[in-house]
């Protein structure tokens, strides 16, 4: 059974079934899953407070539920945010009621933080919406990183973000990217190898037997040289994911900077192609296609993100490098 949902501007009255297949799991873990549209932490204060039920009874973060009961969450939403509003431009590629669909330009950062308390997509967001600031997370259901450019969706309504967050979770939404990488592939294929925190830099993800499930597909859009221009898909959404899968299928995404190594220039590179290499300091990893369900309507939506000037230069001089290599090899 779907969450089921109050007026956004009312106590966060809440129900769900807890499906026959967690039975023997941990009440905050089935919790975290029946509402994703909560932070764990939130979650965890409902339950501390009695705000998170078990059939109608309070219930510890850690007793196991047995299948089959209804949970509920009773609770005033305060989701409003500190962030100030900005006026940074956004290129809106779909609009309505009850969503956005934005290009999100390499550079900018998604979600203040200490890092980085202002200037983000965020603080964008308030300003072209103010209502955004009764949402969780201003409306953001999914993230790329800094230096990602591309297609992203942001509701604008409780229900819609609920209904997207389920659509994401139930790995309905189609993701898919352009990335340049390093190493001539001859074909594509999938990468489904576990992610999870890197076990001494936490500020990178790896393989890991432990980790999260990760699956990642992949296939050739163009061959050059010494590097490939790939379409990938997401079926599951980690941290990092195709940056960590291609480095460790050793095909890092060029410009990356935590997981791509060191430059690799094809012999006999024109000077044009070797400083647009070096010169590339982002990953080259673009957001290009979102599809999704209509939060209201259930009808298809989809959106494209053109492919940034940086990395059709580069694809450009890749191509024109081949090109010319080939011709010399025929004569």
């Amino acid at each position: 059974m779907p969450p089921q949902l109050d007026a956004p501007d009312a106590p966060a009255l809440r129900s769900a079934q807890v499906p026959d297949t967690a039975a023997g799991r941990r009440f905050d873990a089935v919790l975290a899953e029946l509402f994703p549209e909560f932070s764990r932490s939130r979650l965890a204060a409902w339950i501390k407070t009695g705000d998170a039920r078990l059939d109608g009874e309070a219930a510890r973060p850690r007793d196991p539920v047995r299948g089959g009961e209804t949970v509920t969450l009773s609770a005033v939403l305060d989701t409003r945010t500190g962030d100030a509003p900005e006026d940074i431009p956004l290129q809106v590629l779909y609009e309505d009621a009850e969503v956005f669909v934005l290009d999100k330009p390499a550079g900018l950062v998604v979600h203040p933080g200490a890092g980085q308390p202002a200037g983000t997509l965020v603080n964008a967001l308030l300003h072209r919406d103010p209502g955004l600031a009764a949402l969780p997370r201003a409306g953001i259901v999914h993230r790329l990183d800094k230096d990602t450019s591309g297609v992203m969706v942001v509701a604008r309504t409780l229900p819609a973000h609920t209904a997207l967050v389920a659509q994401l979770s139930a790995r309905e939404v189609h993701r898919q990217y352009l990335a340049i990488v390093v190493g001539a592939l001859v074909s594509g294929g999938t990468a489904n190898a576990a992610i999870d925190r890197h076990p001494r830099d936490r500020l990178r993800m790896a393989v890991r037997e432990d980790g999260r499930e990760a699956i990642t597909h992949y296939r050739l859009h163009e061959r050059y040289r010494m590097h490939t221009a790939l379409e990938c898909r997401l079926e599951t959404g980690r941290t990092h994911q195709i940056r960590v899968h291609m480095a460790h299928l050793k095909h890092p995404i060029v410009g990356d900077p935590l997981y791509g190594g060191p430059l690799r220039l094809p012999k006999g590179a024109s000077d044009a192609l070797a400083a647009a290499l070096r010169g590339f300091k982002r990953q080259a990893l673009h957001a290009q296609t979102l599809e999704f369900r209509h939060p209201r309507s259930g009808e298809p939506v989809r959106c494209v993100a053109p492919v940034p000037e940086d990395m059709r230069t580069l694809m450009h001089l890749l191509r024109e490098d081949a090109a010319a290599h080939a011709q010399a090899a025929r004569r």
